[in-house]
């Protein structure tokens, strides 16, 4: 399992090369990819986090999907600090035997990092910065699980 909080940029293709390199035991890898998106005048993305908690929450999380599905492997990096529109935010990869379970356990992780992982987000535009609240879908999302 890994776990990654960063600031600096990530190349997702490269994680997933070095994800899937030499494995052997798994029949599938699945991968997510979060991009920063602008709907209309976002400047950038301010992102804050506890260094520490939100690595054991993340963690958490991760050892849950591992509990629930037989998984060979785990990645999860979330970045903090400023992001741009355009820019990759976090990716989540899974590997697993079989593609139902690398599907559900990747699934599973966006849902509760969504909702469970200690990050603060504020949305900086042309017209000044708000700081984003949790969404109703996002808790509606997790009753699934």
């Amino acid at each position: 399992m890994d776990i990654r909080v960063q600031s600096a940029p990530f190349a997702a293709g490269a994680l997933l090369d070095d994800f899937a390199a030499g494995r052997r035991d798994v029949g599938a890898v699945v991968s997510f990819t979060g991009i920063v998106r602008d709907d209309g005048g976002l400047r950038h993305m301010e992102i804050e986090h506890y260094p520490g908690m939100t690595e054991r929450a993340i963690a958490g999380i991760a050892e849950e999907a591992v509990r629930r599905w037989e998984l060979a492997d785990v990645l999860v990096l979330h970045r903090h600090g400023q992001l741009r529109p355009g820019e990759p935010i976090m990716m989540v990869a899974t590997a697993a035997g079989h593609r139902a379970a690398a599907f559900e356990a990747a699934d599973f992780l966006m849902d509760y990092l969504k909702s469970r992982a200690p990050f603060w987000k504020k949305e900086v535009t042309v017209d000044g910065g708000d700081w984003v609240a949790a969404k109703a879908s996002d808790e509606d999302a997790l009753d699934r699980w």
